[in-house]
């Protein structure tokens, strides 16, 4: 084959071995953020240890944008802590502060009322129809800490029009190469 038969057949077998390596990179990367998630659902206590703050209904304490570490403890839940619900009928939680708690004295179960701190009015209307109090199975977690900002990343692809646009056409890119694929 000769000198340059060996060198194109070297050269091929460099990039073989780079994809490869990339490729093995990029899964250790996904398998490491996946176990480091999971490890912080265990730690938290929280089926969602980060959530981004998506309206200003908490300003000023709390901007759109904000990403909330939240955790959740067996702790009754108290007046004036931050919390973040699930409302059944809606695909998105909340993040607002805890107005009032109420305990039923035979049960000994907690009833919270919630209210952004930026509205005018409890949270009442964004519960399920007629639903006046949160239990606790509606709450995901407490607000512990926040990282200001850095959701926008997640804003911008959930709302700009533009970013939506690539998303599908890159959704329907893929659809079609894997149908040629399959073919």
């Amino acid at each position: 084959m000769g000198w340059f038969g060996d060198t194109v057949d070297s050269a091929k077998s460099c990039r073989m071995r780079l994809a490869l390596s990339k490729a093995v990179n990029l899964g250790l990367i996904i398998t490491s953020v996946l176990i480091i998630w999971k490890g912080l659902i265990c730690i938290t206590g929280s089926e969602s240890p980060a959530v981004v703050v998506l309206s200003g209904s908490m300003e000023p304490g709390f901007k759109r944008g904000d990403i909330l570490f939240i955790h959740m403890s067996k702790d009754p839940i108290r007046a004036g802590e931050i919390v973040v619900f699930n409302v059944e009928g809606r695909d998105i939680p909340i993040v607002h502060r805890v107005i009032e708690v109420h305990e039923q004295q035979n049960t000994g179960e907690g009833y919270v009322l919630t209210k952004g701190d930026n509205n005018l009015q409890d949270d009442r209307q964004l519960y399920a129809s007629g639903q006046d109090w949160l239990q606790r199975h509606h709450v995901v977690g407490r607000a512990v800490g926040f990282l200001p900002y850095f959701g926008w990343v997640t804003l911008i692809m959930k709302e700009k029009p533009l970013v939506k646009f690539l998303q599908s056409l890159k959704l329907q890119m893929n659809g079609s190469m894997t149908r040629d694929w399959a073919l």
